[in-house]
């Protein structure tokens, strides 16, 4: 495929997604976080356009498409006025299942991708801990063989859309981290039933994002049978970078897409706004930030795409997806933060939205890695210098 044709290719989904957002005004979103409801009208618009199953393969209902034209889709739904809530009614299913497609049997992959891309079943991801935040490693929920399958017990934390979803993509321990030669073995992954009645499953009340609930998920004795294993016992963490290049990408352009749209109302606002007899845009006070702002957007998307395009060619990305969720994810907050600024007290003010964009921008500089992690990382891959944790 010419560059021409994939260009065209991605301006096709940009204005199809574009076509499902529509339907979604500020009003609808403002009454989704104001009910802390979960956006069930937008995912399943999302999922009778097709989009839940870009990134899936062919065989079982998906487009089978690469990580561009998965950030393609996230960038227009982010961009489109829903912010997080919108696009983490969606996230997981560009990339988060991607152990399960490459790892899975085909008896598992049959009887589960179709029901992802249809919308019919929802996953959330429990890898998160209390104890353990980043350090994947230390985890402590631990899966213990039994006749037929598994007894698991422990904790997640931030475990998104838990309400929701009737699956979850489980991350454990089958070997207790001391018994093993590496730290990242003994690491096991199921794809699993959520079961609501059986698993304790709190809300969290946090500053965003209320729309799509995050939780804490208690787990004692849960049985969960062999066949919902994803590939082998303990090779779980190598299963799990599958998808970790393809998020901090869909993660950045998320927040270069919220960074955007807020741009965009600030911009309009300073037109139409006067003080002292001319539009507020009219001084270069106001101006020159904006300005900035898109120059930092434009430039973190560029490196979003390269990222992109590295992964989609098979070659090495993780200094390019690790840089492009640093830059995105500043540029969509710095975005954000200036286009309150510009709408003053007004920014304040639910009424005008960017306040909204603001908070849940936020989360896009705290998760799924912080910026620190990051920066050792290009440090040490990049710049060669020694490990400092």
């Amino acid at each position: 495929m010419s560059g021409e044709e994939r260009e065209e290719g991605l301006q096709a989904i940009r204005d199809g997604v574009a076509g499902v957002c529509e339907r979604f005004d500020d009003a609808y979103w403002n009454r989704c976080e104001k009910a802390e409801s979960f956006p069930r009208e937008f995912h399943r618009a999302m999922a009778e356009g097709g989009w839940l199953g870009v990134t899936m393969p062919e065989e079982f209902g998906g487009a089978g498409l690469g990580v561009l034209e998965a950030a393609a889709v996230m960038h227009q739904v982010a961009r489109s006025g829903g912010g997080m809530a919108a696009a983490s009614s969606v996230h997981i299913n560009m990339f988060g299942p991607h152990p399960l497609v490459v790892h899975g049997s085909p008896e598992q992959k049959a009887a589960w991708i179709p029901r992802l891309v249809t919308g019919a079943d929802q996953v959330c991801f429990g890898v998160t801990e209390p104890n353990a935040g980043l350090d994947t490693t230390n985890i402590k929920t631990f899966a213990e063989r039994v006749e037929g399958g598994y007894r698991v017990s422990g904790r997640k934390i931030w475990t998104s859309t838990a309400q929701v979803a009737n699956k979850i993509l489980l991350v454990t321990r089958t070997t207790a981290r001391d018994d093993c030669a590496k730290p990242t073995q003994g690491i096991t992954l199921f794809y699993t039933d959520l079961d609501r009645e059986r698993l304790d499953v709190k809300r969290i009340d946090k500053h965003g994002r209320a729309a799509v609930d995050s939780n804490m998920v208690f787990i004692d004795d849960y049985f969960v049978p062999e066949e919902h294993r994803i590939g082998d016992e303990g090779r779980g963490f190598t299963y799990l970078l599958d998808s970790l290049n393809p998020e901090r990408v869909l993660i950045a352009v998320e927040a270069i897409g919220i960074g955007q749209d807020a741009l965009g109302r600030a911009a309009r606002y300073a037109r139409e706004r006067e003080v002292f007899g001319r539009p507020i845009g009219q001084n270069q006070g106001v101006q020159h930030p904006l300005a900035e702002c898109w120059v930092q957007l434009e430039a973190a998307w560029l490196m979003a795409m390269k990222a992109a395009e590295l992964y989609d060619a098979g070659k090495p990305c993780g200094a390019e997806a690790n840089a492009a969720k640093l830059l995105g994810a500043r540029a969509g907050y710095q975005a954000c933060l200036q286009s309150v600024m510009t709408h003053g007290g007004m920014g304040y003010a639910k009424e005008y939205q960017v306040e909204r964009l603001l908070r849940e921008v936020l989360v896009t500089r705290l998760a799924p890695i912080s910026e620190q992690l990051i920066l050792c990382f290009i440090a040490e891959r990049v710049l060669d210098q020694p490990k400092s944790y």
